[in-house]
């Protein structure tokens, strides 16, 4: 059974806010004290980032939810809730991750260190003693904790590697890497041996030393879709040099210049910029070939069973690779963070039946108790200033119209 994933979706949620606390001193001869309830801890962060010891997507398969703590509630006598811990969520470099139902992309972490805020950590209710002014002087309402934020994502992975093999099944591709490297895949004398990419450290001597990428056979249409193709040439798309392994055995009578032909079209109609992408051209397989073959062969070529050769190409590539990482500007790990908006906003759920979105808004009602007219007061005050009367009258609601805010709901009357 395979065990490498390179696909896979993800269910990431914040922790929730703790809640804030109503309470007032009750200190020796003070029978009724000021308010002195403590802030709701703000719920942990889930972050992704990237981590060179994760080899494959496999760990979200099969459990894909992750979720950040929550914070704690608050206490009295002005004791605060402690913040709920960040969640941190290692993903192999190169992984992309989607919206799921969008497509669109949130974050692309290609080196080590990489981070991104997946899902924020909703914000801790503030405590009674948050709400006192002038004209509340003993408030009895403090906030719940806010939900932490949810999304699911679909994550990608791109191979990252110095050098990817290119070829068609049975080019040679397997053999080659496991005679430069470690790396061992699965070799025999039928199409699509290798059926998942397998990466392999060729050390040149030791002060040089590269990665390199087994890609899975591509076949004529592979840029369509044909045979996994996408699947395929998505894993060539960070590497930084091309090899192209050309079989001068005639390949199901496929010339040696047509299978190059064929390689290079599928390349380009995947994605343009990877032909300009610095490359090697080598033949294989010049053990089963006659000489004059590989005489008339203009490129470089090589014999993965007899070693003839394999020197002469890995010192070519590791030049290659040298080149380009000198061409690459010094990297330093990112954060990438991507925030909510604030803003509100009016949905029409049917009808004279309205929702009101926007954090600012949601955040104004989240109290433990609503009922009470000093917290209705609050949150009239907090609406009006955040312009929700008027957002609800553009939108078209009129009295007795019913608007939700999060989990509560009222009759939109005009003078609120």
């Amino acid at each position: 059974m395979s065990v490498f994933v390179d696909e896979a979706q993800l269910n990431v949620r914040g922790g929730d806010g703790g809640a804030g606390c109503v309470s007032f001193r009750r200190e020796g001869p003070v029978a009724f004290g000021g308010p002195n309830g403590g802030d709701g801890g703000k719920g942990g962060d889930v972050w992704l980032v990237a981590d060179r010891n994760a080899a494959s997507l496999l760990a979200f398969r099969d459990h894909p939810h992750r979720r950040a703590a929550n914070g704690v509630h608050g206490k009295g006598k002005d004791l605060h809730g402690r913040r709920g811990e960040d969640l941190i969520v290692p993903v192999p470099e190169g992984t992309i991750a989607r919206d799921m139902y969008t497509g669109e992309i949130l974050a692309d972490l290609v080196h080590h260190g990489d981070r991104w805020l997946a899902a924020s950590g909703g914000r801790g209710g503030r405590g009674n003693h948050k709400f006192m002014s002038n004209k509340r002087r003993a408030p009895t309402f403090a906030e719940q904790g806010e939900e932490g934020f949810e999304r699911w994502l679909k994550l990608e992975l791109k191979l990252m590697a110095d050098v990817a093999l290119v070829g068609f099944p049975n080019a040679g591709k397997s053999t080659f890497i496991s005679t430069v490297s470690a790396a061992k895949p699965k070799i025999a004398n039928y199409p699509f041996t290798t059926l998942e990419p397998h990466l392999g450290v060729v050390r040149v001597d030791d002060t040089t030393e590269f990665v390199m990428a087994d890609i899975p056979g591509l076949i004529e249409g592979a840029s369509e879709g044909k045979g996994l193709g996408h699947q395929f040439l998505r894993h060539i798309e960070r590497a930084r040099v091309l090899c192209y392994l050309i079989d001068l055995v005639a390949l199901d009578g496929i010339e040696p210049d047509e299978q190059l032909e064929i390689l290079q079209r599928e390349v380009e109609n995947y994605s343009p910029e990877l032909l300009s992408r610095p490359s090697l051209i080598v033949g294989t397989k010049t053990d089963s070939v006659p000489s004059e073959v590989v005489e008339q062969w203009p490129h470089m070529s090589m014999s993965s069973i007899t070693t003839q050769n394999v020197r002469q190409v890995v010192n070519a590539l590791a030049q290659s690779v040298s080149e380009a990482r000198q061409q690459e500007p010094t990297h330093e790990a990112t954060i990438i963070m991507r925030p909510e908006p604030e803003h509100s906003w009016v949905e029409k759920l049917g009808d004279n039946e309205y929702r009101v979105h926007g954090r600012g808004a949601e955040r104004a009602v989240a109290l433990n108790d609503v009922t009470t007219p000093e917290a209705l007061n609050y949150i009239d005050g907090r609406l009006s200033k955040l312009g929700v009367p008027k957002l609800l009258t553009r939108a078209g609601v009129v009295e007795g119209d019913v608007v939700w805010i999060a989990e509560f709901s009222f009759e939109f009357t005009p003078e609120m």
